[in-house]
C-alpha cells in the first residue's frame, strides 16, 4: 500500500515538474518573442539582405534611403550597340537608370510578414535566409524609340528578282536581295541583362551585337533568266557636276540605249555600234565636244561620259579592253568623283571606240543607274562570278603642266564690252596605271593604260560690234 502510495507520489512530482519545466521554457520563449517582436517591429527582419547586403533591423525609410543614395554609381554607363561598321551608344542617364528604391524596402519590411503563418516563423526564427534582388528601373520609352531608330538604319525589306527579256533586250531587271531585320524583341531581353550585369559588376562600358534575322527571297536572280545572271560582278561611277542642259540630255540618252544590253559570252562589246548614230537626227542636242584640237558645240556633246563610266565598269569587272582612246586633254567631268586622271575613254564614231570582251562563262547584262538631279551616273554589270580579282596598280600622273595663257580673239558678231569663254583651260599631264586580272594567284591578263594629255588654254571672244 505505501509502495503505491510512494509512486503516485513520485508521478505527481514529475508531472509537476514537467508542467513547472514547460510554463518557464513558455515564459522564456514568450518573453523571446516579445523582446524580438519589439526591437524588429517596423523593421527588416535579420535574415533578409538585398543584393547580398544585410539590411537586419532597418526601416524601411533607412533601407530606402541606402538605395537612393546607391543611385550615384548609375550615372555615365555607356552601351554601345554593334553591327557591321555601324555603332550606336545610349547612356544610363539618357535612359534616367535608378534604382526602385521604394519598392525593394517595402519588400524587404515585408518578408515575415505575410499572411501565412508557417512561412513567417520560418523566416523570423529559423534563420532561412532571404536574399533579395534590388530593383532597377528605367525608361523602356526612350529604350525603345532607340531601339526603332537603329531598326531604321539597318533594316533591308527582301526583293524578290524581276527579269524580262523581250527582242534581244532586258526592258525589266531587279536583282533579288536578301533581306534584313533587327530583331528588337531579342536586343531588349539582351540590353535588359546587359544592364543588370553592368550593374552588378559596376561596369562602365558595355558592348552589344545587334542581333538580325535573315531573309531570303523567294525567287533569286539566278531562277529568273536562262542566261547564267545571278550577281554584280563590277561597277563603275562618274559625276558631271556644273553640265549645260544639253550635256546632261545626251547623257541620258545615250546612258539608257546601253541600259538591258545583253553581251553574249566569248563575244566583243563596241559602244559605238551599241549606242548607234549620234546625231540631231536621232535625238541628241548640241553640247561642247572635243574636236580638231578644239572645244565647240557639236552633236551629242557629253557622250564620253558615258563610255568613260562604261569603260570603269569594265575594268572592275576584269573584262579585257580591246581598245580605249584618250583624251585630248584633262576633262574636269572625269576627276571630279575623286578619280586620278587616267580613267576616261573618248569615243567618236568611226575612228574612236570602247571595246572589250565578254570572256566570263556567262551573258552580262548591263544596267544603267543615272541621276540627272545629283548629275551622277553608274553601270553595274551582273554575270556570274568565277573568281577573277581586277587590280589598277602604279596609277601615276607625272609631268603636269600648267595651260596656256588664255587667247583672246576678235568677234565682230558680238556688241564691244561683250566676252564669251569658248574654250577652257587644262593643266597637261601624263597618266599611266597598271591593269592586272588575276583568278586564284595565276595572271589571266594584265595591260598597261598611258595618257597624254596636252596642256589647254582658254579662248575667249570679245565683241566689236558697234
Amino acid at each position: 500500500m505505501q509502495n503505491r502510495n510512494h509512486k503516485a507520489t513520485i508521478k505527481k512530482i514529475l508531472i509537476l515538474l514537467i508542467l513547472s519545466v514547460g510554463i518557464v521554457s513558455f515564459g522564456v520563449c514568450a518573453g523571446y518573442v516579445g523582446i524580438f517582436e519589439t526591437s524588429y517591429s517596423n523593421r527588416v527582419y535579420p535574415t533578409v539582405s538585398i543584393g547580398d547586403i544585410s539590411f537586419a533591423g532597418k526601416t524601411q525609410q533607412e533601407v530606402e534611403v541606402f538605395w537612393l543614395n546607391k543611385n550615384k554609381t548609375l550615372t555615365d554607363i555607356q552601351f554601345e550597340f554593334r553591327f557591321d561598321t555601324k555603332v550606336a551608344t545610349i547612356s544610363s542617364n539618357d535612359i534616367q537608370l535608378s534604382y526602385d528604391a521604394t519598392l525593394s524596402a517595402t519588400q524587404a519590411v515585408s518578408v515575415g510578414r505575410s499572411k501565412h503563418f508557417l512561412s513567417n516563423m520560418m523566416q523570423r526564427y529559423f534563420k532561412q535566409p532571404i536574399n533579395l534582388s534590388p530593383t532597377l528601373r528605367w525608361d523602356t520609352d526612350v529604350v525603345n524609340q532607340f531601339i526603332t531608330s537603329l531598326s531604321e538604319t539597318i533594316n533591308i525589306p527582301v526583293e524578290n528578282a524581276l527579269f524580262q527579256f523581250t527582242k534581244g533586250k532586258v526592258i525589266a531587271f531587279k536583282p533579288s536581295r536578301t533581306g534584313r531585320t533587327l530583331n528588337e524583341q531579342t536586343l531588349k531581353e539582351q540590353f535588359a541583362s546587359a544592364l543588370k550585369k553592368a550593374v552588378q559588376t559596376n561596369t562602365k562600358q558595355i558592348v552589344l551585337s545587334i542581333p538580325i534575322d535573315t531573309i531570303e527571297p523567294i525567287v533569286t536572280t539566278k531562277q529568273t533568266n536562262m542566261f547564267g545572271i545571278k550577281e554584280l560582278i563590277g561597277r563603275g561611277y562618274s559625276e558631271f557636276p556644273g553640265s549645260i542642259s544639253g550635256r546632261i540630255h545626251n547623257i541620258a540618252l545615250a546612258a539608257a540605249k546601253l541600259n538591258g544590253v545583253l553581251i553574249p559570252p566569248g563575244t566583243t562589246f563596241s559602244f559605238n555600234d551599241t549606242v548607234g548614230d549620234i546625231s540631231a537626227a536621232t535625238g541628241y542636242q548640241s553640247a561642247y565636244i572635243i574636236k580638231d584640237g578644239k572645244t565647240v558645240m557639236g552633236d551629242g556633246g557629253g557622250v564620253c561620259q558615258v563610255s568613260t563610266t562604261l569603260f570603269r565598269a569594265a575594268l572592275n569587272a576584269g573584262l579585257p579592253i580591246v581598245e580605249r582612246n584618250a583624251h585630248s586633254y584633262r576633262v574636269h567631268y572625269y576627276e571630279d568623283d575623286g578619280s586620278k586622271a587616267g580613267l576616261d575613254a573618248t569615243v567618236f564614231n568611226p575612228t574612236e571606240d570602247l571595246k572589250f570582251i565578254n570572256d566570263t562563262p556567262t551573258y552580262i547584262l548591263i544596267q544603267t543607274k543615272i541621276d540627272t538631279a545629283n548629275v551622277n551616273l553608274a553601270f553595274e554589270f551582273y554575270g556570274a562570278m568565277d573568281g577573277r580579282k581586277a587590280e589598277i596598280l602604279n596609277h601615276v600622273v607625272s609631268g603636269i603642266v600648267p595651260p596656256p595663257p588664255p587667247l583672246y580673239q576678235d568677234d565682230p558678231t558680238l556688241s564691244v564690252g561683250v566676252v564669251k569663254q569658248v574654250d577652257f583651260a587644262a593643266w597637261g599631264a601624263k597618266a599611266s596605271f597598271d591593269y592586272k586580272v588575276t583568278r586564284n594567284g595565276q595572271v589571266i591578263f594584265e595591260k598597261t593604260f598611258v595618257s597624254n594629255f596636252r596642256p589647254w588654254q582658254a579662248v575667249y571672244l570679245k565683241g566689236t560690234k558697234p
